[in-house]
């Protein structure tokens, strides 16, 4: 038997300490996506990580058996121990799998309401694991099912309108701290798509940048040509620090760029002019004791969690209608494993059907002394006729079962005809649902767990 399971962390339930120590590149996600099916519980994961959250997603066998052992995986990449980390965790389990993903890829859960950069994100992660070999037909079909929701919350409600972003929220903090941004001299850290999105806000408040960037130096060249700006490398980063009214950080560095001793050098040659630093990475790229340095005011993508906070009445009138849109989402796929589920058990029962006729015929072979055998053929045809006659209209039944009574009424039909728990190979109907045919939905009773005592699902 099959089972959706998801464990993670976001900026909900853990700080950016934790969550940096728990932060994927798209090459490391599908390297842990390997070593998760590579356990004895787990048979297709997907990993995806962003500055706010972390979670695993994975089809899973025993899901006892595969919440410990990964627990412990990513406690052990925390360098952690597991019940530190299960307090900061989520688990929730088959629809409520489901659910959780559609709110993250729709925005709904992310630190900006509704925020569009997400979808992209939650596209690559399972494109990431595709490329690994770490999906199968259960996971694909979740992930696609999810965009597809996000999709539709993005074009039948006003949820992502204007495109709000961590960036543009980063540079509203810097205008609301330092006023015009005109003249300043801005340094970005990084030159990829949350530095493009960076770039972009300054550029409409007429902010000229520097890019520093050692990696993808293409790219930071073709965004200084698109936004008015120049690039260097990161060994110029001190001298650039000198000019910088404001920095700006978003890279995938898995270790803090600017030091604070480095920083100390740097503001002693400043002559008390002030420095602005806005951090948006994680793992977190400026070390949070730069914050101790005088002249230096220092914020981390948990720092912005208030400026958002201020910004989040204009979108939430759009949140029910975009909840709606997900739980329409979520029954059809609810449906789809529902008719999955019912595969097993129309086989099975077919099965016992064609059983039952070649078991009374043979029992019966040494009776018929005076018929030829186009006789036999014709009592045997017979058999078989009342056989799916008999059968036809629960076939047609279980086929339609709807999602809120088909596990009970499914299993009640395995016990009265005796019906083993698995299918014979040769009487499932495709390789695709020979992988899926197992996945009970279990709702009502496969409730989001989160570590927190509270038993709820992550909101």
């Amino acid at each position: 038997m099959s089972e959706l399971l998801a464990l993670g962390i976001s900026h909900k339930t853990a700080p950016v300490a934790l969550r940096e120590r728990l932060a994927f590149t798209e090459s490391a996600a599908g390297e842990f996506a390997r070593e998760v099916i590579a356990t004895e519980a787990v048979r297709e994961a997907v990993v995806l990580s962003t500055c706010n959250r972390t979670e695993v997603y994975m089809v899973v066998g025993d899901p006892v058996r595969a919440e410990s052992d990964v627990l412990g995986m990513l406690a052990g990449r925390a360098a952690i121990r597991p019940t530190e980390l299960a307090e900061a965790i989520y688990s929730p389990r088959n629809c409520d799998t489901a659910r959780q993903l559609y709110r993250v890829t729709a925005g709904l859960d992310s630190m900006i309401v509704g925020e569009a950069e997400i979808q992209g994100q939650v596209r690559r992660a399972h494109e990431s694991a595709m490329t690994a070999g770490s999906t199968g037909p259960f996971s694909n079909r979740l992930f696609a099912s999810a965009l597809t929701a996000g999709k539709r919350v993005r074009s039948e409600t006003g949820l992502g309108a204007n495109r709000v972003s961590v960036p543009s929220v980063a540079v509203d903090l810097a205008m609301r701290l330092l006023g015009t941004l005109q003249d300043r001299h801005v340094v970005i850290l990084g030159a990829g798509e949350t530095s493009e999105l960076t770039a972009r806000a300054l550029a409409d408040q007429g902010a000229g940048t520097i890019f520093v960037a050692n990696r993808h130096a293409d790219r930071a060249l073709s965004l200084a040509e698109r936004f008015g700006g120049s690039v260097v490398g990161l060994d110029d980063l001190p001298d650039q620090l000198l000019l910088a009214d404001i920095v700006l950080s978003s890279t995938s560095s898995p270790h803090p760029i600017v030091g604070h001793e480095e920083l100390e050098l740097v503001m002693g040659e400043r002559a008390g002019r002030p420095l602005l630093l806005i951090d948006i990475a994680v793992p977190r790229d400026i070390d949070a004791g730069c914050a101790k340095l005088e002249g230096v005011t220092l914020y981390d993508i948990d720092d912005l969690q208030a400026v958002v906070a201020q910004n989040l009445d204009t979108r939430n009138s759009e949140v029910p209608r975009a909840r709606e849109i997900l739980e329409e989402e979520i029954q059809r796929f609810a449906r789809w494993l529902g008719q999955l589920d019912a595969l097993p058990t129309v086989a099975a029962l077919r099965e016992h059907g064609n059983a039952l006729v070649e078991q009374v015929l043979a029992e019966n072979a040494g009776r018929w002394e005076s018929a030829s055998p186009r006789d036999e053929a014709r009592v045997e045809a017979i058999a078989r006729a009342v056989m799916s006659r008999l059968l036809h209209e629960p076939t047609i039944r279980l086929r339609s079962f709807g999602e809120d009574h088909s596990h009970a009424s499914l299993e009640l039909v395995r016990e009265l005809f005796a019906l083993s728990a698995e299918t014979p190979a040769e009487q499932q109907p495709s390789a695709e649902m020979a992988e899926v045919h197992e996945l009970r939905s279990r709702q009502g009773s496969g409730q989001a767990s989160r570590r927190d005592g509270s038993g709820r699902a992550p909101r």
